[in-house]
């Protein structure tokens, strides 16, 4: 028999493992984004619901958390959207397939290849960036450089101490 080769490792899905392994995780992600605990909780929920409705399309391409990490990104641009936006959920239906079983497999193929976007990926990176900036104009300046730092810059916890003398 011949084996089939595989450059990235196959990657499993068991969703009984998610909220012990990933609550904290997407919790946290998600926290430093909109800034309020319970719509942080309602969009973590969302992602594990979603995650649930497309299981089957998982592809074992990406991690388990980074294609669910994939799906939160949409639910926190689909808030964001929704708070920036006279046509509210309107216009977030308009772009989305109504079949939310696809999510998954749409949201994986995105993840297996981060360098390909799309003009749709660089309007949304620009709303969230704007949404983000905006915040962060609204924090002491101290508090925004720590932000920015590590969520942005992606700085150790470290080094932003040494860096701010904090």
């Amino acid at each position: 028999k011949k084996k089939k080769l595989s450059i990235m490792p196959d990657h499993k899905i068991d969703p009984n493992q998610w909220i012990y392994l990933y609550s904290d995780y997407l919790f946290n992600y998600t926290i430093s984004r909109v800034s309020d605990r319970d719509i942080a909780q309602d969009l973590v929920s969302e992602t594990f619901l979603a995650g649930l409705k497309s299981m089957k399309n998982f592809k074992g391409e990406a991690s388990e958390r980074t294609w669910l990490i994939s799906i939160l990104k949409r639910k926190i641009i689909d808030y964001y959207r929704k708070i920036n936006s006279n046509k509210g959920k309107a216009e977030v239906r308009m772009n989305y397939n109504s079949d939310t079983e696809s999510e998954g497999e749409w949201l994986e193929e995105r993840v297996a290849d981060p360098f390909d976007t799309t003009a749709e990926d660089t309007i949304e990176n620009k709303e969230l960036g704007i949404a983000i900036h905006d915040c962060l104009d609204k924090l002491p300046a101290k508090q925004a450089q720590v932000f920015e730092m590590k969520t942005i810059l992606n700085y150790e916890t470290e080094a932003i101490c040494n860096e701010l003398n904090i």
